[in-house]
């Protein structure tokens, strides 16, 4: 059994390799972004303790999954119960081409369209990785990391 937390700056690839591990293991998949936010204009973070009570359905109703996501708010939550971390510490010019490239994400995007408009935003986003202090920051992402004292790797590219 195998429950797996994925983190890292956007367009490192968590959603890729966690549909990629997934699919070969027969593995739940929960993308946190699908419960972070609220459908508001801007978005607005839900509060912790309702993306928290999501979690704990989401692995109370699953064997062996994945969770993935740039939150460390978030997977702190699914810590406890996971066997293992990956966490996709790519450079930040390498997320950006990744995100420039990444498919439409329907469960997040009403078209490609609509996704590709927020495109600046997420390239911006992405640019200050490493200049945030954030949970969704490489301080936030190297923290967890090094605190882990359970399985883990650390990913520097897509290969």
């Amino acid at each position: 059994m195998r429950n797996i937390l994925i983190f890292g700056n956007s367009g490192s690839g968590k959603s890729t390799l966690a549909k990629k591990l997934c699919r070969a293991e027969g593995l739940s998949h929960l993308d946190l972004d699908t419960l972070a936010w609220q459908p508001t204009t801007p978005p607005e973070r839900n509060p912790i303790d309702v993306s928290a009570a999501e979690i704990s359905n989401f692995i109370a109703s699953n064997v062996a999954w994945v969770i993935e996501g740039c939150y460390t708010d978030l997977l702190e939550q699914a810590l406890p119960f996971s066997t293992e971390i990956i966490f996709m510490n790519l450079p930040i010019t390498l997320c950006i081409e990744n995100a420039k490239k990444r498919p439409w994400e329907p469960h997040k995007y009403a078209s490609k369209e609509v996704q590709d408009n927020n495109l600046d935003m997420l390239v911006g986003w992405i640019s200050q990785y490493s200049d945030r202090t954030d949970t969704f920051s490489a301080i936030a992402h190297n923290k967890f990391y090094d605190d882990y004292s359970g399985k883990k790797k650390m990913l520097t590219d897509n290969e």
